[in-house]
């Protein structure tokens, strides 16, 4: 069995990273450890195993939507086909551990739009008939730009109709190596401001479907296009639009 890890490291954003994208994490060292174990408990220094305490982080700032994450139906809508949407810890188990098919548009320009159509070649050159609650993955090969600051405005997108055509497969949860799944949204808002029409800006989240998406996905180059399986449970956020996950394929060598 082989593993492959799909999921973007956590790290403290630089100081000029815009709030949206901001996380902050305090490192405590075994020094720090040790003055609070003798602030809390009385047990100093002398008592502990080479004079160290215990490491912990905080996280200061981390969006749920700021990592390697998996939105929930709630992040798109307050309702979906007339029903409240369901939040991330209300979302079934069996959605995250199926097997993954990766889908290659890598070579695709940042802001093209990834329509049913191209899945279906994409599907075709897989040699791979999709199957309900089988994972699909999207590689645009955004991911060698995560430490960029213009990662955002990177990637093409899923259009709506495509998301249905997944969606009308069994599709559940989707994902994508890029910030989002749909086209970078300055993209997305220049069109819908000059249109004015509502629809335009972040259509696919936006298509009125229960489903769930991975973004900020990476090593999707690692991958075959299918024979693997995915795991991507997220945290068990009651409420929440979105969680981080550690999202991994396991392949049987």
């Amino acid at each position: 069995m082989r593993i492959v890890d799909l999921s973007a490291p956590i790290v403290s954003s630089p100081s000029d990273a815009p709030d949206l994208l901001r996380t902050e994490i305090e490192f405590a060292d075994h020094a720090a450890g040790a003055a609070a174990i003798q602030a809390s408990f009385g047990v100093g220094r002398e008592l502990l195993r080479d004079g160290e305490g215990w490491a912990v982080e905080t996280f200061a700032r981390l969006g749920t939507h700021n990592s390697t994450h998996l939105d929930a139906p709630y992040h798109y809508n307050s309702r979906i086909a007339d029903e409240r949407a369901q939040t991330i810890d209300e979302l079934p188990l069996e959605w995250f551990f199926a097997p993954g098919v990766v889908l290659d548009f890598h070579e695709r320009a940042d802001g093209e739009v990834i329509e049913a159509a191209d899945l279906e070649a994409a599907l075709t050159t897989a040699e791979h008939e999709l199957a309900p609650l089988e994972i699909v993955l999207v590689r645009t090969g955004r991911d060698a730009f995560l430490a960029e600051p213009d990662y955002m405005a990177r990637g093409p997108g899923v259009s709506a109709p495509a998301t249905h055509w997944l969606y009308d497969r069994g599709v559940r949860v989707m994902g994508i190596d890029a910030w989002g799944w749909d086209r970078p949204l300055w993209m997305q808002a220049e069109e819908a401001k000059a249109q004015q029409k509502p629809g335009i800006f972040w259509a696919a989240h936006q298509a009125g479907l229960a489903y769930s998406q991975i973004e900020r996905l990476a090593n999707l180059d690692r991958l075959p296009a299918t024979g693997f399986r995915i795991s991507c449970f997220p945290l068990r956020l009651v409420g929440g639009s979105a969680a981080p996950a550690r999202v991994v394929a396991i392949l049987d060598d």
